[in-house]
C-alpha cells in the first residue's frame, strides 16, 4: 500500500523520539540514514529484504547501509562505542544482559507506536507470534529488548546413521560403541563453557546472573537431584578417555567433519551442509545423547539460545529502526531465512509449516529446546569455564582422583564467581 508525505510526516511528528519521515521544508523528502549489521553469511539475505522494507514505504527517502558482523562479536564491537554502533543489529541471546546494564538497547515498548502504523502490529502481536521461550529470553525485567530472528542457537548430535542406529544415538555408551567398532570418532568441543554446560545443566545444576554482573554457579557442590560435581566430571571423562571420542577445538567442527573420521558430532545448524556432505545419504540428527552419571542415564541440557535483531538506544531514527528490525525477523523474514540458511524460526507459524518439519536438524533442535537452558552467566564465566574443559579433554585428571576433581571444580568456580572490575 501507497503511504505518502504527510503519513510520513504525521508519523514522524508521533514518533518525536526519533522516527524521522517525508515532509522537510518545501515539501521536500527528508532522508532516513540506517546502518544495520548482520552476519557474513547473511549478507545476501538482509541486501534482499531491506530492498523489500524499502519498497513497503516508497515515499520515504532511504539510505541503508549494510555492514558485516558476527552476532557472537556484536555486543564487544557495540560496547566499544555505542553511538557510533549500527541502528540495527543481530546478536546472539546471551549478551543481552551485558547490553542492556550498557544502555545499548532501545526498549521496544517504548515505540509501539511506530509499530501501529505499518503494518499494524502491537508488541503483544509480535510477542504472540514467536515461542515462549523466544520471548522470554528477549524479555528483561518486563520490558521486550529485541526481536527474536531465530531459535537454532544451540546445539544437536548430527550422525552417520549408517554407522549408527538411531536408538545408538540416543546413549554416550552405544553411540561410542558402534563408533569403535567401525573405526570412527564422536567428535565434540569440550574446552568451552556453552558445550561443557549441557551436562551440568542435565544433572540439575545451575548458572545464574547476579545484579552485579557476577555469575552465581553451584557445579562445585550437590545438585537438587542429588548429583555431585564430581560425579558429573567423571561422567565426562569417561567420555572424553573413550578411543572413539574426539575432542575437537573450537572453529575446528566443520574441517573435522570434512575430514572423515567421524560418525557423530555435536554441533548446531551452521554445520549441517558439512554434516550432509560427509555423512551423505546416512546423515541425520537427534537431539543430544543422554549419558551415564553414577549409574544413572541423564538427558544433556543443552545452553539453548536465540538470535535476536535489538535496536541501538542511541539511533538518530530509532523508529524507522524498530520497523526495520521487525521487518528483518518477521514471519516472511524467518521463513527465507530457513529456505536460504536452514536456520531454525521462532515464529510459531512458520515453526509448522511442512518444509520445517521435515527438515532434520531443525527437528532436532525443537526436540533439544525441550531440554535447553538459556544460559545466564557474567563475562567472567567463559574463560575458567573453558579452561575446565581443556583439562577434561588433556586427560590430567583422572576419573578416580576425586580430590584432584574437586580441586578443579572448586578453581573453576572461584574464577566464574570473580567480581567483575
Amino acid at each position: 500500500m501507497k503511504r505518502n508525505k504527510v503519513w510520513a510526516a504525521g508519523l514522524a511528528v508521533v514518533m518525536a523520539a526519533g522516527l524521522a519521515g517525508c515532509g522537510g521544508e518545501g515539501g521536500g523528502q527528508e532522508t532516513v540514514s540506517l546502518r544495520v549489521w548482520g552476519a557474513e553469511e547473511d549478507q545476501a539475505l538482509l541486501s534482499r529484504l531491506i530492498g523489500q522494507f524499502e519498497e513497503t514505504y516508497p515515499d520515504v527517502d532511504f539510505d541503508i547501509a549494510l555492514g558485516v558482523e558476527s552476532e557472537s562479536t556484536a555486543k564487544d564491537t557495540l560496547l566499544t562505542d555505542i553511538e557510533a554502533g549500527a541502528d540495527v543489529f543481530a546478536f546472539a541471546s546471551d549478551q543481552i544482559y551485558d547490553l542492556v546494564n550498557a544502555g545499548a538497547l532501545a526498549n521496544l515498548d517504548e515505540y509501539e507506536e511506530a509499530l501501529k502504523r505499518y503494518p499494524q502490529k502491537t508488541m503483544d502481536e509480535i510477542r504472540e507470534a514467536n515461542s515462549e521461550s523466544s520471548v522470554e529470553a528477549a524479555t528483561v525485567d518486563g520490558k521486550t529488548y529485541a526481536f527474536p530472528m531465530a531459535g537454532d542457537n544451540s546445539y544437536i548430535m548430527f550422525y552417520d546413521s549408517s554407522v549408527v542406529s538411531p536408538e545408538d544415538a540416543q546413549c554416550w555408551d552405544t553411540l561410542l560403541a558402534d563408533a569403535e567398532s567401525a573405526g570412527k570418532k564422536v567428535g565434540m568441543v569440550l574446552a568451552s563453557g556453552w558445550y561443557d554446560a549441557a551436562f551440568f545443566y542435565g544433572a540439575g545444576f545451575t548458572t545464574d546472573l547476579n545484579a552485579d554482573g557476577t555469575t552465581a554457579i553451584d557445579w562445585n557442590g550437590a545438585s537438587p537431584e542429588g548429583y555431585t560435581g564430581v560425579q558429573v566430571t567423571k561422567a565426562m571423562l569417561n567420555i572424553a578417555s573413550h578411543p572413539a571420542f574426539m575432542s575437537i577445538a573450537d572453529g575446528d567442527v566443520a574441517n573435522q567433519i570434512a575430514s572423515g573420521k567421524l560418525c557423530a558430532v555435536v554441533s548446531g545448524s551452521w554445520d549441517v551442509a558439512a554434516a550432509q556432505e560427509a555423512f551423505g545419504e546416512g546423515y541425520s540428527a537427534i537431539r543430544l545423547p543422554d549419558y551415564t552419571v553414577d549409574g544413572a542415564r541423564v538427558p544433556m541440557k543443552s545452553a539453548f539460545g536465540y538470535k535476536f535483531v535489538g535496536v541501538n538506544e542511541y539511533s538518530e531514527n530509532i523508529g524507522w529502526a524498530v520497523l526495520l528490525a521487525e521487518f528483518l525477523t518477521n514471519e516472511d523474514a524467518q521463513l527465507a531465512r530457513f529456505e536460504e540458511r536452514q536456520t531454525g524460526p521462532t515464529n510459531l507459524k512458520a515453526v509448522e509449516t511442512d518444509e520445517v518439519k521435515a527438515n532434520f536438524a531443525i527437528a532436532a533442535l525443537i526436540e533439544q529446546s525441550e531440554y535447553g537452558v538459556v544460559q545466564k552467566v557474567g563475562g567472567k564465566y567463559w574463560d575458567p569455564a573453558k579452561t575446565f574443559g581443556e583439562i577434561v579433554s588433556q586427560g590430567t585428571l583422572r576419573a578416580d582422583d576425586d580430590a584432584a576433581i574437586q580441586e578443579a571444580l572448586d578453581s573453576l568456580v572461584e574464577g566464574v564467581t570473580a567480581a567483575v572490575e
